[in-house]
């Protein structure tokens, strides 16, 4: 129960779904948390029931928010050892029905967020002694399917980010480790309302009919370890978490 003890979290997206229940683990191996979401009330909410835990209203998109939720952290509790890159959305179109708007909001909230959120954090993990990325991708940047191109787009831009910033933390020896985990389907809130908008035989949902869908918490056990110092020598890595999809 004390793999985290001492260590300091940042959890994006952590009003729901993986986040949520990365930010309960975290805190349940002895870390202390930060959740942040564009969803406040509900944001708020989950951080009461999670001990020690606070919440800051975050837009991903913005790099003064993120600026201030780093700040916010480092002064509250003295560090930062850990970040979770997980916010993110899902809307559904192919290449040609996707506009321009919304494939810029999409890879802004995911691709650039992850970017920003690594950005301002490592200064702060650096002044700490180092510690541990985790961004949160998905097993779209490896297969395709068609009808999320933005999605798509944004989560391969998570995934390659993830080699490049493990080198850089490397090559300045930072301590920093930095690795991308990609799940298939889960049973989250997001998850729920995709399915909803879709019928059984919509393309893209061969995953579910044919592997189920995971819990958030089987992600979140992945966070905890990559957050801990138990893989203290895996950095740059890829976790694929599918059941099994993408071997076949």
């Amino acid at each position: 129960m004390n793999r985290l003890q001492g260590k300091v979290a940042i959890v994006t997206g952590a009003a729901s779904g993986l986040g949520a229940a990365d930010a309960r683990l975290l805190a349940a191996e002895g870390a202390r948390v930060v959740l942040t979401d564009i969803n406040a009330e509900q944001g708020e909410a989950v951080a009461k029931r999670i001990e020690g835990a606070f919440f800051i209203r975050h837009d991903t998109r913005s790099e003064a928010d993120w600026q201030a939720v780093v700040a916010a952290t480092v002064e509250r509790f003295g560090r930062l050892d850990v970040l979770v890159n997980n916010a993110g959305l899902v809307r559904f179109g192919s290449v040609e029905d996707t506009t321009l708007e919304d494939f810029r909001f999409l890879n802004a909230v995911m691709a650039e967020g992850t970017f920003l959120g690594c950005k301002h954090a490592i200064p702060a993990m650096a002044r700490s002694g180092g510690g541990s990325i985790v961004n949160i991708a998905s097993v779209a940047a490896l297969k395709g399917i068609s009808p999320i191109i933005a999605y798509t787009a944004a989560k391969g831009a998570i995934l390659a980010m993830t080699r490049s910033i493990a080198v850089h933390c490397q090559e300045q020896g930072y301590g920093i480790r930095c690795n991308v985990i990609l799940p298939g389907a889960h049973d989250t809130p997001m998850t729920a309302a995709a399915l909803a908008s879709l019928d059984d035989a919509a393309a893209g949902l061969e995953q579910i009919h044919n592997h189920g869908q995971g819990k958030p918490e089987d992600v979140g056990n992945l966070v905890v370890f990559l957050a801990s110092d138990e893989s203290r020598h895996i950095t740059g890595t890829s976790v694929v978490i599918d059941n099994g999809e993408t071997i076949r």
